[in-house]
């Protein structure tokens, strides 16, 4: 089975969340802005979280709703386990994408995938807390206050832009809520996050 017609997608609601693991962690006070949310993230190395994640297709007449936990481990390995409605596994380690699922494997290097490379690397430029690279590829917007806030990443690049339109990042101080991916052909995925020890 190849996975050459779903690979982007598979990364959006991985890859994205991803940041949620360095958001979640609460951070000492500071001047609340996106050179905070920066220094926050780099100062996270690992992290573990669980998720719902609620897709919103036009081909489908109802959402589609999983759930499980995302693991990071700086500086560039992460792995979303999905446990309900059904079990798969995808880990990112370098510039490998492994997934397991119906007890198959399947990997695939990301260099033959221009456009998810430059979408990984601004990712891991956010995890990372680098800005200035993370503005290479996206527009940075964030509103609100520290109390509640949002993070809006509008791509940059036209490659970029005609697969997502917006990631939109919710939050209350340094605690994620939830990430909304955007896609430019309408469909939208909503991932709500919450500690591991929650229920």
């Amino acid at each position: 089975m190849c996975l050459s017609t779903r690979p982007f997608r598979y990364l959006l609601s991985m890859l994205l969340a991803s940041a949620t693991l360095a958001l979640a962690t609460p951070a000492g006070p500071a001047a609340f802005g996106v050179d905070q949310l920066m220094s926050t993230l780099a100062q996270r190395k690992s992290g573990r979280v669980l998720f719902t994640e609620t897709k919103y297709l036009a081909i489908l007449d109802k959402p589609v709703q999983s759930s499980g936990e995302l693991r990071f481990t700086a500086p560039d390995h992460l792995e979303k386990r999905t446990l309900s409605p059904k079990a798969e596994n995808l880990v990112l380690d370098g510039d490998m994408l492994t997934v397991e699922r119906d007890g198959k494997r399947y990997t695939m290097p990301l260099q033959n995938y221009p456009e998810i490379a430059a979408f990984i690397e601004s990712i891991r430029a956010t995890l990372a807390g680098n800005r200035d690279t993370l503005e290479r590829y996206y527009k940075l917007g964030l509103e609100g206050r520290a109390s509640r806030w949002t993070l809006t990443l509008t791509p940059a690049d036209s490659r970029m832009a005609a697969a997502v339109s917006q990631v939109r990042i919710d939050g209350r101080q340094d605690a994620l809520d939830q990430v909304e991916i955007r896609q430019a052909d309408g469909d939208r995925s909503v991932m709500k996050i919450r500690p591991a020890g929650s229920r």
